[in-house]
């Protein structure tokens, strides 16, 4: 079965076949989808080392997954998954397949893209988790190599306008502030992670705004620990001990937010304690955890809008970028 063979049983020209196979944007809607049909009835596929030897593409888009933490309670990768979930379905809408590698920290990530550039040629990366000094942009910034980031760039450094795509943390933990505040809330602590990470000191920012602009107390009513259940139950009993007038908590993750649960029902506080988390994870829905909200499979279909625009002026890279606002799921814990 070979392309001339669809092109004949679809009533179309070959180059229409290759069309929808490799820039389904070019082809309108409705001939994409019957020669999807033609290809699927007839059993083709198309060879990829042939479609790269004719196109110079690998159609390839590489991505790293976090190694994992076997100690961790396993929440906060959810996020990522949901994530990889939506970039996969989308890119395949555009022909390509997406390759996940995994690497430590940034220098060993760098080791992996010239490995996987040398074996398997990748078109593109998506970098994630995105922090101050990332060597990670710069250095396939220098080598024209395209790529878009799910997250922003946290630094201001000279070399670090690219394509990206991030949700903007500090509206949502504004919007769980004021949330609690129109609820009649006026002691609102933060738990969230040390300062530095671009992420944390941004979802932060977004509490401080809130409680500013009410001309509330907010010193002494945030804590910051690493990420986890145990730390966020260990900084909302300090918060708490050192400040009973608090009946509310704004937390930086799903994670800190259950610890901050736990720990007000050993203080025999969880029918006074309101508690909002980050990320709206599965776990935050089964215990009816308010949370913030992120808009993955959006941020996911713009990550490969962007890379598309980047792949096709290669020479030019885009430094377009999208800031996506998240949405605060309601539930009963706040």
């Amino acid at each position: 079965m070979t392309i001339i063979d669809v092109a004949r049983a679809a009533g179309v020209s070959r180059q229409t076949v290759s069309n929808a196979l490799n820039s389904p944007e070019v082809v309108r809607e409705e001939t994409r989808r019957h020669v999807l049909e033609v290809i699927e009835r007839l059993g083709y596929r198309a060879s990829q080392a042939a479609r790269q030897m004719r196109t110079g593409r690998s159609r390839l888009i590489a991505i790293r997954i976090d190694p994992g933490d076997p100690g961790g309670d396993g929440i906060s990768g959810t996020v990522l998954d949901t994530f990889l979930h939506g970039l996969t379905e989308t890119a395949a809408r555009g022909g390509y397949r997406v390759m996940l590698y995994t690497a430590a920290d940034d220098r060993t990530e760098i080791a992996t893209f010239e490995e996987l550039l040398g074996s398997f040629e990748p078109d593109a990366f998506v970098l994630t988790a995105t922090h101050h000094d990332d060597i990670r942009a710069s250095w396939l910034l220098r080598r024209r190599l395209p790529f878009v980031a799910f997250g922003r760039p946290w630094s201001e450094l000279p070399d670090a306008r690219h394509p990206w795509v991030d949700v903007d943390g500090a509206a949502g933990t504004e919007a769980a502030t004021r949330h609690l505040l129109a609820a009649g809330h006026r002691r609102i602590g933060f738990i969230g992670w040390p300062p530095g990470s671009g992420v944390g000191d941004d979802r932060r920012a977004g509490w401080a705004r809130a409680i500013a602009e009410q001309e509330l107390p907010a010193d002494a009513l945030s804590r910051a620990v690493e990420d986890g259940i145990e730390n966020g139950g260990h900084a909302a009993r300090d918060l708490l001990a050192a400040d009973p007038g608090v009946t509310a908590l704004v937390c930086a993750s799903d994670s800190l937010a259950l610890g901050a649960l736990n720990a007000a029902g050993s203080l025999n506080a969880a029918g006074s304690l309101a508690v909002t988390g980050f990320d709206d994870t599965p776990v935050a829905r089964a215990v009816g955890l308010t949370s913030v909200r992120q808009p993955l499979a959006e941020a996911a279909a713009a990550c490969v809008t962007l890379l598309a625009r980047a792949l096709d002026d290669s020479e030019s890279p885009a430094e377009e970028h999208v800031l996506l606002q998240p949405s605060l799921m309601v539930r009963r814990s706040g």
